[in-house]
């Protein structure tokens, strides 16, 4: 791997901004800011200039909106962009049409303490622009993009649980896992690292698209076939058993693999839950956060999937998982919706543990 800095552009209307990403950015050994501007106009020539490896980009800017500008430049010239987006439920929605054009992941902007709250987050906006840098950039979705082909809905035992986690580029992902799924699919637990404010919009978003119904998880709530349920931002979702039934499990417990929502928290539950009952799946993300709870969930019984490298934005937490073991099958992303439900239909009805 070349020993040259990644080369980052920050694009932002707040000098605020530009500067403590400057100087977050420039205190990391392998990175460094080429240039800066307040808005999009200014940014494709720095872009044509000076060729950056990521850039970083804010949504509410002049002369041009930031969602325009992603468009087109995805369209034109392909390439990582991390979003700069504010905790707001406008801003999660805008920021997961971000994402849905080809934005690689997004920095929450905090809406009070901007500078202490940005510091906070500088080992996490720097892993970030590494796996950013390191990322396959994707083109924007076309507008009249067929939908996917709607699996048929074979028998399938109520026991049976699907377990999946995501990181960076795990948002589209998760929707072309979920989409192709029928009604009656197994009931789906989801973690994917997002802060909190964010994830109801994405559960709701998944919902509009799905067949199945999609929410973010509450305490202490039934599991039931048909419906997924997403780990809400900042905090842990397990799975547990109450007598006969499957039920969701929050907690406010600390970051695991630095992560809260944690993947592994999830998976490992399952393991010790669910057992050979439980399917999971582990998708594109950086770091290793997920994969020793797959090994876990393999070692219980249950089926494990990891999806393939060319499919993956970044493929961290599959290499992971698949390294040590972890996964019983390597599959590429729009296969894996047809597989879950094929080794749920598989086994017919399992014995409970």
């Amino acid at each position: 791997m070349s020993s040259a800095k990644i080369k980052v552009l920050c694009v932002d209307d707040s000098a605020l901004i530009r500067d403590l990403l400057s100087e977050i950015i420039g205190s990391q050994p392998d990175m460094e800011v080429v240039a800066v501007a307040s808005d999009p106009i200014i940014a494709r020539d720095l872009i044509k200039r000076h060729n950056p490896d990521v850039l970083t980009l804010d949504v509410e800017m002049p002369r041009m909106d930031g969602l325009d500008f992603l468009e087109r430049l995805m369209r034109l010239r392909p390439m990582p962009v991390l979003m700069v987006s504010s905790l707001t439920q406008a801003g999660s929605e805008v920021t997961l049409r971000a994402l849905e054009l080809g934005a690689l992941d997004f920095v929450a902007k905090p809406s009070i303490g901007i500078r202490r709250g940005m510091q906070e987050y500088s080992e996490e906006i720097a892993d970030k622009i590494r796996a950013a840098a390191h990322s396959r950039p994707r083109q924007a979705l076309q507008p009249k993009q067929a939908p996917p082909e709607r699996l048929k809905a074979p028998i399938i035992t109520s026991e049976k649980l699907l377990i999946i986690g995501a990181s960076t580029g795990g948002t589209e992902a998760i929707r072309r896992v979920l989409e192709p799924l029928p009604a009656s699919s197994p009931g789906i637990l989801i973690t994917q690292h997002m802060p909190g404010g964010f994830t109801r919009s994405f559960a709701e978003r998944l919902d509009r698209l799905s067949q199945i119904s999609v929410k973010e998880a509450e305490d202490g709530e039934r599991i039931i076939p048909g419906h997924a349920y997403i780990a809400p931002g900042d905090r842990h979702l397990k799975v547990d058993r109450n007598g006969a039934n499957y039920v969701a499990r929050l907690d406010d417990g600390p970051p695991v693999n630095r992560h809260r929502p944690s993947v592994d928290v999830l998976f490992l539950s399952a393991a010790q839950h669910v057992g050979r009952n439980a399917i999971g799946a582990i998708l594109t993300g950086m770091g290793k956060d997920g994969a020793a709870g797959l090994l876990k969930m393999r070692q219980a019984g249950a089926p494990t999937i990891a999806q393939d490298e060319a499919s993956c934005v970044v493929f961290g937490m599959p290499r992971e998982a698949i390294a040590m073991g972890a996964a019983n099958e390597i599959v590429a992303l729009d296969e894996i919706a047809q597989r879950l439900i094929a080794l749920a239909a598989a086994s017919g009805r399992a014995q409970r543990v």
